[in-house]
């Protein structure tokens, strides 16, 4: 038991969470209208165990490669805590990108090709010579690209392909895939502002650290305002489902979170921090509340 609980904090549970709700609604939204009765255990669970098995080799390495930090920023994640030892952590990031490739190796050429390439962004971030998790313009690159276009993108049309034997990719894909991107900034944002002791200590060029934890947060609120703004337009627009349901909730989705960021005070750690898993949670009920829209 302890093995497994270090295995899953070693995994950043929020992100295995965020992929597990991405991924099935994608599969929802592209099955909305096309027969999918034998396909849940053929498609979506290899499909959700490649993404899966994908974030955790991701996830993993960011950590292996920078333990000194993290001794500094989150001294409870396994490695600095002494629960997992480095080489352990290597294993464990192989035998899981190995696993998404085997997965991924399952269907198409262009599934494998994407999961290739996230895994590749991904390696980029953490280690030399590119590493962008040093420079806060790449790193918020990296992680938009990858949770907004190629997961939303990627996965929606390795779905639809599979399903129809065609690529087709819906109009309805286009407001999620932007407002994701937007949200993905925010992550990016966001997840280094009680970060800074460290990130500074070893020259990681963050948005907090370079213009101040103030500034980065209100970037990130900006940003995050227009993109429910963005699906509220789009809804009114008619380019997405049940357009009452999409204004109400994304409209109720945005008070909240201007709420909560009035109420923050940046210069408080584990508020930031509280502040950032409730972000996530917002992550979470996007996706359903997109899969749900398409079935009303």
């Amino acid at each position: 038991m302890r093995a497994l609980l270090t295995l899953w904090q070693f995994s950043r549970p929020h992100t295995i969470i965020g992929s597990t709700f991405s991924i099935t609604a994608l599969y929802f939204i592209a099955t909305h209208d096309v027969s999918f009765s034998n396909t849940f255990v053929t498609l979506w669970l290899p499909s959700l165990f490649a993404a899966l098995a994908c974030n955790i080799y991701i996830t993993g390495l960011n950590q292996w490669s920078d333990v000194e930090v993290d001794v500094i920023n989150k001294p409870w994640l396994p490695i600095p805590a002494g629960n997992l030892t480095r080489e352990q952590a290597m294993r464990i990031v192989a035998i899981c990108g190995l696993l998404a490739l085997v997965f991924a190796g399952f269907f198409s050429t262009g599934f494998l090709g994407l999961i290739v390439l996230i895994m590749s962004i991904g390696t980029a971030y953490s280690l030399p010579p590119l590493k962008f998790k040093r420079h806060h313009l790449a790193a918020a690159a990296a992680i938009s690209l990858v949770r907004g276009l190629l997961v939303n993108v990627g996965f929606y049309l390795h779905f639809r392909y599979e399903l129809t034997g065609e690529f087709y990719l819906a109009k309805e894909i286009i407001p999620l895939t932007v407002f994701v991107a937007a949200f993905s900034l925010g992550i990016a944002w966001f997840k280094d502002i009680p970060d800074t002791k460290g990130d500074a200590a070893y020259k990681f060029g963050t948005l907090a650290v370079k213009s101040g934890r103030r500034r980065a947060f209100v970037m990130g609120v900006f940003v995050v305002s227009l993109a429910y703004l963005w699906v509220i337009i789009a809804a009114a627009l008619g380019q997405l489902p049940a357009p009452k349901f999409f204004m109400a909730t994304h409209g109720l989705a945005l008070g909240l979170f201007l709420w909560q960021a009035r109420l923050l005070q940046v210069g408080d750690d584990q508020q930031v921090k509280r502040f950032y898993y409730f972000f996530w949670g917002l992550f979470f009920v996007e996706y359903i509340v997109y899969a749900v829209g398409f079935y009303l």
